[in-house]
């Protein structure tokens, strides 16, 4: 009898999962498949083809993949494949409290090339992969300006704070920040604009706005004194590093595949005012299949008329981690760190760090997260070149989830407050 193990059957989307098949004839090429559908209906689904040892078993932790959507060992390989049935859809959950993605795992005893939902399977699987673990508290934010949801940890606390930004498509989005409450972190899902009452546009940062934000989260009760972190990717990484340098509540900042200076918008703190480098959009190059490239797009920032858009990290109070992929197709997110690098050395702030992940592309997110080269802006519909190679992209996601969990942890003070 053909049995298919999996552990754990339930689990947050960021946990390793074993996949298991036994009772098989030795040497038995057999297909594993993987599904699921997405809030809206949309199907993702991967394939990999492996052969069975002597003893009739696969076990993904030694078995390697002979064909289909990787080659190798690699145990995670049908999550990180998933790749979407219609072109440029992107794998995002956006009820993160509200139910997990079911993942279904098939077992065929042969090489099924197409296998599509329906066609029967040996055996099947289906396991649950959540966005936040259980006793975590989903706080909705509408006070003053600030917009968005505050994720608690289950216990007392103190828990280290941080503002978690994405990027300019806007909105609110949320996967990140409950992940990392799940993980120890109150973390405020920050939206900017493109949401509720905010600008439509992105014209203007106000650092007023995200400094309310850093005063309601750091006052909440169940998180720690002394500052809070932020964590931002693409155009959410320039503001956060904006954050780190003007805002001293700020204590720690992560910024992923993001710019140095202020970009096609005005940012302003009070009486400070700085006009960002414009975009040259005839910079960007269209691929064969019609998606934008954007590394080039702001051209070089080093001419003399940029230097005031240059973020004065050198300002900020706490350490600076950039994440960087080096294939990152949207962003020339490595030069732009190597120039932090740089810029820190000539002003003597020797906490800034900069970690490069070969073949990574520009949507560096949790672990278990598929690879996404590509996909559709919702602002234009125009399909967007996000880079990267399938395997060593993952392998950096689960490298980078873990570094700069513990980067945040060093770095944001945790104690109690005094009690009354």
């Amino acid at each position: 009898m053909i049995n298919l193990e999996v552990s754990p059957e339930i689990s947050l989307v960021d946990e390793p999962v074993k996949i298991q098949v036994c009772g098989l004839s030795p040497q038995q090429i057999i297909t594993l498949r993987a599904w699921l559908k997405d809030e809206r209906g949309n199907m993702f689904q991967s394939r990999a083809f492996y052969m069975s040892d002597k003893e009739g078993k696969v076990d993904l932790e030694h078995s390697p993949a002979t064909g289909g959507d990787f080659h190798g060992v690699y145990p995670m390989g049908l999550f990180w494949s998933l790749k979407p049935s219609k072109p440029f859809l992107r794998l995002i959950k956006r009820d993160v409290m509200g139910s997990p993605f079911q993942v279904h795992l098939e077992v065929y005893c042969h090489v099924e090339l197409n296998p599509c939902p329906g066609y029967p399977a040996t055996v099947t699987k289906v396991l649950e992969r959540w966005y936040v673990s259980p006793g975590v508290q989903r706080l909705q934010v509408r006070e003053g300006r600030v917009r968005g949801a505050l994720f608690i940890p289950a216990g007392e606390g103190p828990f280290p704070g941080v503002i978690d930004l994405f990027g300019g498509f806007g909105g609110l989005i949320e996967f990140r920040s409950s992940l990392l409450a799940s993980r120890g972190f109150a973390c405020l899902a920050l939206a900017y604009f493109r949401f509720d009452d905010l600008p439509k546009s992105l014209d203007h940062v106000d650092l007023k706005y995200f400094e309310e934000a850093a005063h309601l989260l750091s006052s909440h009760p169940k998180v720690s004194r002394g500052g809070v972190g932020v964590v931002g990717v693409s155009k959410g990484a320039d503001v956060a590093l904006a954050m780190a340098s003007y805002l001293p509540q700020v204590s720690a900042t992560v910024c992923i595949n993001g710019p140095i200076a202020v970009t096609n918008n005005t940012l302003s703190y009070g009486d400070l005012v700085q006009r960002g480098i414009p975009y040259q959009r005839e910079r960007i190059l269209i691929t064969h299949s019609g998606a934008f490239n954007c590394t080039r797009i702001l051209g070089d920032i080093s001419k003399p008329e940029h230097q005031d858009s240059i973020i004065p990290l050198e300002r900020a109070r706490g350490p600076i981690l950039f994440l960087v992929g080096e294939n990152d197709q949207s962003c020339d997110s490595l030069f732009f760190a190597n120039e932090s690098l740089v810029r820190a050395e000539k002003y003597n702030k020797k906490d800034v760090y900069v970690r490069c992940y070969p073949g990574a592309g520009h949507l560096i997110e949790p672990p278990g997260s598929p690879f996404c080269p590509v996909s559709v802006s919702p602002l234009s519909q125009t399909p967007i070149m996000w880079g990267g190679e399938l395997l060593a992209h993952c392998k950096a996601q689960e490298i980078s989830w873990t570094e700069m969990q513990d980067f945040l942890r060093r770095n944001i003070p945790c104690s109690r407050r005094n009690k009354l």
